[in-house]
């Protein structure tokens, strides 16, 4: 059945990882081929690790949310280990969590989703087992602020929902677009309002618009106001559409990708001991490569870890005996993150034109460190200007110059000294040019390759 499901899907479209997916949890002849189309957008090589799994109770109501941990899933397809140790650390941060039981025992929403997951992906993941009980948005909103952390690249977060409950096919339709709209544009108070102005139509039959609305909601408290994220429809049908579904009594059903960029998009960008290391041997088997040979090697994508398929801005550092010895970088997020970093480091050691280029006998010398950047933002004021987190970047009349954020507590400037010589020496406008100029700012994930050896 799966098979066929996955068949009928819909096709992945753009590229990326969803961070989250939005799936519906009725009988798989109704809505397994939309669910479908929500984990085919997820690359069936990516490696999550935890699959937090959020659903809205049928049969228990409770002012908070029910973490499982007291064992593990097993369905058709095998067992699906729990990470009990992070579901009872959610407990112990806020007493909005809890471990009743009975939330669980009776619940089909959550334990449906699993085939899809065991089926497509091809690494082992745990899962977080979450159901809310709420009806409140403002205990979704505390539970939002527990869970953001963890809406990283290193985790999935899957939310389960149907939509419109019993209305006639086409009021159906109408219904459930007012919803999915409200959820492409981020704001959980525009879900509410939409939900609210359905029930205010009176639509025959209609007894909800979205049955797991707590938990569609408690996610875009989680992503509202992140101009880095964003959501995409990737397949409608209601069970009128279904082979043995009548058009007068239906339940609608989305397939919704929550997509975001290579920077921070939930808690902060983070990368493995592992994935470090793997971006520093790309470095430096480039720059070798390169000085022996004059090309840049070609390097397989095949067993890369997603977050290294990213794509992000970088720069590469290059030190020698703690002296600058390189550093050119890229700000535009339009390539991978490893082929970024394998262009960055080749470019470090050959074409800053400060530093003759780097000559094979010095690479047992040089150190290097990388610093993955997220995108530009346009500050009006130096006051936003937060030393040792925030790299700048001033552009005025055609001219330009950057700092990378470790810059100003490598040197103990102020925020007028970061300024001033950005301005000065970077972008050769003068110690003032920065005060009528566009000024930007950024965050840069560093790490040195001396430290992961």
């Amino acid at each position: 059945m799966l098979k066929d499901l996955f068949a009928k899907a819909a096709p992945p479209q753009g590229k990326g990882i969803p961070l989250a997916v939005i799936a519906p949890h009725a009988g798989y002849v109704y809505s397994g081929e939309v669910a479908a189309s929500a984990y085919r957008r997820i690359d069936p090589t990516a490696y999550f690790e935890n699959v937090f799994l959020l659903g809205s109770s049928h049969h228990v109501g409770f002012e908070g949310a029910a973490v499982y941990t007291r064992g593990d899933f097993i369905t058709p397809l095998g067992k699906v280990t729990v990470n009990r140790g992070l579901g009872k650390d959610l407990i112990k941060k806020s007493d909005v969590f809890s471990e009743r039981e009975d939330a669980h025992r009776d619940e089909h929403c959550l334990e449906v989703q699993l085939p899809f997951l065991q089926y497509h992906l091809k690494r082992q993941f745990k899962i977080v087992p979450i159901v809310l009980g709420v009806q409140s948005p403002a205990t979704c909103k505390k539970i939002a602020d527990i869970l953001r952390p963890y809406l990283t690249r290193q985790n999935l977060f899957v939310i389960s929902t149907d939509f419109s409950h019993y209305p006639a096919y086409n009021d159906a339709i109408v219904a459930d677009k007012a919803c999915a709209e409200a959820i492409l544009s981020n704001s959980s108070e525009n879900l509410i309002r939409a939900i609210q102005e359905n029930e205010r139509k009176g639509t025959p039959n209609l007894v909800t618009s979205m049955c797991g609305w707590s938990s569609v909601l408690t996610l875009l408290q989680m992503t509202q106001g992140n101009p880095n994220l964003q959501y995409e429809i990737l397949r409608y049908m209601n069970s009128g559409d279904a082979a043995m579904g009548d058009k007068e009594r239906v339940v609608g059903y989305y397939a919704i990708a929550l997509m975001g960029r290579g920077e921070k998009v939930g808690g902060r960008f983070s990368l493995s001991i592992e994935e470090k290391q793997t971006l520093m041997g790309i470095a430096r088997k480039s720059i070798e490569e390169f000085l022996k040979r004059g090309n840049i090697p070609e390097i397989s994508s095949d067993g890369l870890a997603p977050v290294l398929k990213t794509q992000c801005g970088a720069f590469v550092t290059l030190k020698k005996h703690d002296q600058l010895r390189g550093c050119i970088g890229r700000f535009e997020a339009s390539q991978p993150l490893y082929k970024v970093v394998q262009q960055m480091a080749v470019a470090a050691a050959t074409e800053d034109y400060r530093f003759s280029p780097v000559q094979p006998d010095e690479l047992k010398q040089i150190d290097m460190e990388i610093s993955v950047l997220t995108p530009l933002r346009r500050i009006s004021s130096p006051e936003e200007i937060k030393l040792g987190r925030d790299g700048i970047y001033i552009r005025k009349n055609g001219r330009s110059g950057t700092y990378l954020p470790q810059v100003a507590a490598e040197t103990g400037w102020s925020r007028e000294e970061f300024l001033g010589h950005c301005a000065q020496d970077k972008a050769g406008i003068g110690w003032d040019g920065w005060k009528d100029a566009e000024l930007y700012v950024y965050e840069a994930y560093v790490f040195s390759e001396n430290v992961l050896q």
